[in-house]
C-alpha cells in the first residue's frame, strides 16, 4: 500500500506545501453509500452474509434435526475412525461457515466424553480456522483491506486492534473468540480482512476458544440422549455478558485511536489515505 506521504518524499521540496485554490477539485472522493460499499466489497460482502446466516439456519435445521444419528454413527466407529470423521467433518463443516461449533463441540463430547471430545473438538476448530482464512482469502481477496485502507479512522482502528504487535493481536484475537456466542465464520472473515498476523490468528484462537469449547464438551458428555441438550439458560446469560464486555473493551481501544487521528490542531478529515 502507498504511503499518503509519498508525495513529499526524496526530491521533494522537504515541507509539506499548502494546497492552491484549486488542488480540492482534484481531490478524490469516496461514494460511502451502502450500495457503493458492497459494490467494492463484491464477494466479500456476500461472503458475509452468506456466513451469518449459514451456521445459524443449518444448526438449528438440518444437523440438529439428525444430530443423534450422526453421534450413534459416530459410536459404531472404531475410536481412531470415529475421531478422524469428527475433526475432518468439523474442519469442513465450521470452515466453510455451514455450522455452528457449539453443536459440533457437544457432540464431541457426547461420543468421546469431555476431555477425548475437547481435544477432538480443538483440533476440528483449529484445522477449522485455517480453512476459514484460506476461504476468506480466495474469495474477499484485499477488498476488505482496501476499503478499509481508504478511511483514516477505520484504519486507526484496525491498526489499534491488531497492529500494535504480535502478542496484544493475540490477545484481542483470543478476547472477540471467548464469548459462547462468538460467531466462528465472521470472526473469520473479520480478522482477515483486518490483515491478522496467521501466527497470532492461530494462536488467539486456540486460547480464546478452549474455555467455551471445554463447557459445551463437558456438556455433552452429561446428557444420555444428545437429542435432548438444549443450551442452558446461565449459558445464554453468560454469553451476553461477555459479549458486551468484549464491545466495551474493543470501543475503549477504538476510542482512544480516533481521539489521536482526531484531536489536536491540523487534525484531518477521514479522507482515503
Amino acid at each position: 500500500m502507498s504511503d499518503p506521504h509519498d508525495e513529499n518524499g526524496p526530491g521533494g521540496a522537504g515541507e509539506a506545501q499548502a494546497p492552491g485554490p484549486g488542488d480540492d477539485a482534484q481531490t478524490p472522493t469516496i461514494d460511502d453509500s451502502t450500495a457503493a460499499v458492497l459494490r467494492r466489497l463484491g464477494p466479500a460482502a456476500v461472503l458475509g452474509v452468506l456466513w451469518a446466516a449459514l451456521p445459524a439456519v443449518l444448526g438449528l435445521t438440518v444437523f440438529i434435526s439428525f444430530r443423534q444419528e450422526v453421534a450413534d454413527w459416530l459410536r459404531a466407529q472404531d475410536d481412531v475412525t470415529g475421531v478422524a470423521v469428527y475433526i475432518g467433518a468439523f474442519m469442513l463443516a465450521a470452515g466453510l461457515g455451514l455450522l455452528p461449533t457449539w453443536t459440533q463441540a457437544v457432540i464431541g463430547g457426547y461420543v468421546f466424553g469431555m476431555w477425548g471430545g475437547f481435544f477432538a473438538a480443538w483440533a476440528g476448530f483449529t484445522l477449522a480456522a485455517v480453512v476459514g482464512f484460506g476461504v476468506s482469502h480466495l474469495v474477499a481477496g484485499d477488498r476488505v483491506e482496501r476499503e478499509i485502507e481508504s478511511h483514516k479512522k477505520a484504519k486507526a482502528v484496525r491498526d489499534a486492534l491488531v497492529g500494535k504487535g504480535w502478542l496484544r493481536t493475540v490477545g484481542i484475537v483470543a478476547l472477540v473468540r471467548a464469548p459462547f456466542n462468538s460467531p466462528f465464520s465472521i470472526m473469520n472473515l473479520a480478522l482477515y480482512a483486518a490483515e491478522t498476523r496467521f501466527s497470532a490468528y492461530l494462536l488467539g484462537t486456540l486460547v480464546g476458544m478452549a474455555p467455551r469449547t471445554l463447557v459445551y464438551t463437558w456438556i455433552g458428555s452429561q446428557v444420555s440422549n444428545v437429542d435432548e441438550l438444549s443450551q442452558p439458560r446461565w449459558m445464554l446469560i453468560v454469553g451476553f455478558a461477555s459479549v458486551v464486555v468484549v464491545a466495551m473493551v474493543v470501543a475503549q481501544i477504538a476510542n482512544k485511536a480516533l481521539e489521536k487521528i482526531g484531536g489536536g490542531p491540523g487534525a484531518e478529515t477521514d479522507t482515503p489515505a
